[in-house]
């Protein structure tokens, strides 16, 4: 038998221009799709903003004329306890904005319907700022229903919870 003279030769990996060049490559992939993403999310953005601002504002010149706010009525203070825990008792005073004015009686029929939505109420619910914006808004829909849409806003001037 023949000896076999074996040479060991060193596994040659990708050349450095080779790996620079991909690096480059990812690289420049990967600030051009960011670029991209930035420029869709803001348009997207940018119009999610001017819309509803642009909207609000022609349609309070279109249905109040320049300069009308509307009519505010404070509701009496409302105190009740909480659905759950049962101990825990919640204090509002608020007001709400008509478009028009109305009758007497339509401010104690949403004063009733509050203090009758907010004893459903978990405490869960209304923490944070988002509980807090999903119980206004649950607030300005209940009175736009009992007024049949005559009022514009609520505004929440003192929220207590003990």
């Amino acid at each position: 038998m023949s000896i076999v003279e074996q040479t060991t030769s060193e596994a040659k990996g990708p050349s450095l221009i080779v790996q620079s060049a991909v690096l480059l490559a990812m690289t420049a992939a990967a600030i051009g799709l960011g670029w991209a993403a930035g420029q869709y999310l803001y348009r997207n953005d940018a119009a999610r903003i001017e819309a509803p601002a642009a909207a609000t504002a022609e349609a309070e010149s279109d249905a109040h004329g320049p300069g009308t706010r509307g009519i505010e009525i404070t509701l009496a203070p409302i105190t009740t306890n909480l659905a759950v825990p049962g101990t825990t008792w919640v204090r509002m005073e608020a007001s709400i904005i008509l478009d028009e004015p109305a009758a007497p009686s339509l401010a104690d029929d949403i004063h009733q319907d509050f203090v009758a939505y907010l004893r459903t109420l978990r405490v869960y619910q209304v923490e944070g700022a988002t509980g807090f914006r999903n119980l206004k808004a649950d607030l300005e829909e209940r009175a736009k229903i009992r007024s049949g849409g005559h009022v514009r806003q609520v505004l929440i001037q003192t929220l207590l919870f003990e």
